[in-house]
């Protein structure tokens, strides 16, 4: 076996979190090298529904507006829709321009480029590295190839079956019951128009229709208990074709949702169970960010934000750390406990109100019926204000009476 390959910061997983951990070192001038497993990018389970907050961090980055364009496609609004036909609209704050509007997201434009922008700031990114084993203690990434490397550091963003995570031995199953996504696309005969996205629940799961750029609408489906069960024996293409036959038109739909499991761009994708969390986010040589470092379904699409969020933080503490500030990664896990700890309240309590129909129409209905009360519920869910307002008495209260 050949001498090891020695680096400053190994990051395994060339996502938008990795991609954006190596932005972030290299722009600091570390040496970084992100190993992603794919050698191309290929369509898999993800989100592409985000808030406005996520726009800004891609600007941070490095992206313009021409890029932005390219990849994202503003959103005036998600309508959430209940069984029993109550819908109510969250809008984000949105002002009907790029910045401030929710988006869809085309990842596969866009995965890409932040990988390329790491390449530009100065990280090397290995496509088709896949790690077979990890030694954190030493910082030793083994590679399926044979190849062994040293680093100071090891990050993990490699999503949530993160390598990183489990090797840590940190990783832990979600607070909420087992969930499965399903994740595709189908055409949109109209690109250019504006249109709402759509989160239409149904008993056992829901289905959240967003529109992307390249005349596209991804659809994203997310099963619990029965119908996770009904996924097992009839298969995804069954249960997909069943899902969307049951989402009622609306005027501005682009298809006819009853026959578009038959127009699907690409094949159905999924990721099961799609929730894990960890009982800490650092060691002594290493971390875990974005997916890997836990991730809470939060049904209104939130989890690019908290990525790109995470390697902000993330890539901070590192540079601190290799300047010698050894409480830093343990400062980078108190700054993501104390960022996201009330959104993920929020997040569970809106999970536990889906389990239960009956709570979860009385909320709906109220959010209809009260402006003000659902333009808070908006800006908390696309972290433009703190989630704690949402767990403010008066606003339980403002939610929850008759």
């Amino acid at each position: 076996m050949g001498a090891a390959e020695r680096r400053e910061v190994v990051v395994v997983g060339g996502g938008p979190t990795g991609a954006a951990i190596g932005i972030g070192l290299a722009s600091r001038g570390r040496d970084v090298l992100v190993l992603e497993r794919a050698p191309v990018w290929r369509w898999r389970a993800c989100g592409v529904f985000t808030s406005p907050v996520t726009v800004a961090a891609l600007r941070r980055l490095g992206l313009g507006d021409a890029e932005l364009e390219a990849v994202a496609r503003p959103i005036p609004a998600m309508r959430v829709e209940t069984p029993s036909g109550t819908g109510f609209r969250l809008t984000y704050g949105d002002d009907g321009s790029l910045r401030s509007a929710a988006v869809g997201l085309d990842r596969s434009a866009l995965d890409p480029l932040l990988l390329a922008l790491a390449r530009d700031a100065g990280s090397e990114v290995r496509e088709g590295a896949a790690v077979r084993e990890l030694d954190l203690d030493r910082g030793r990434v083994g590679l399926v190839d044979g190849s062994t490397i040293e680093a100071r550091v090891v990050i993990g963003a490699d999503g949530i079956r993160s390598i990183v995570a489990r090797r840590a031995g940190v990783d832990r199953a979600a607070f909420l019951a087992p969930r499965t996504g399903l994740t595709f696309h189908v055409p949109d005969p109209s690109p250019g128009s504006s249109r709402d996205g759509r989160m239409v629940v149904f008993d056992g799961g829901y289905v959240g229709l967003a529109p992307i750029p390249g005349g596209r609408v991804n659809v994203g489906i997310v099963l619990g208990g029965r119908c996770r069960d009904r996924l097992r024996r009839a298969g995804a293409a069954e249960v997909v074709a069943e899902v969307l036959a049951g989402v009622v038109s609306a005027d501005d739909d682009p298809i006819d949702w009853a026959t578009a499991s038959g127009l699907a761009c690409d094949p159905i994708e999924g990721a099961a169970p799609i929730g894990h969390r960890v009982s800490r986010r650092h060691g002594p040589r290493w971390l875990v960010a974005g997916d890997a470092a836990g991730f809470l379904d939060p049904f209104t699409g939130e989890g690019l934000h908290r990525a790109l969020v995470s390697a902000e933080l993330a890539a901070a503490a590192v540079d601190r750390l290799l300047r010698r500030s050894h409480d830093a990664l343990a400062a980078y896990d108190r700054a993501m406990s104390a960022r996201f700890r009330s959104k993920d309240a929020v997040s569970l309590i809106v999970q536990a109100f889906l389990a239960r129909p009956a709570l979860f129409e009385r909320a709906a209905r109220s959010l209809a019926d009260r402006p003000a009360v659902r333009e808070t519920m908006g800006l908390v869910m696309g972290d433009l204000v703190p989630a704690s307002r949402a767990l403010d008495p008066r606003f339980v209260a403002a939610l929850l009476r008759p």
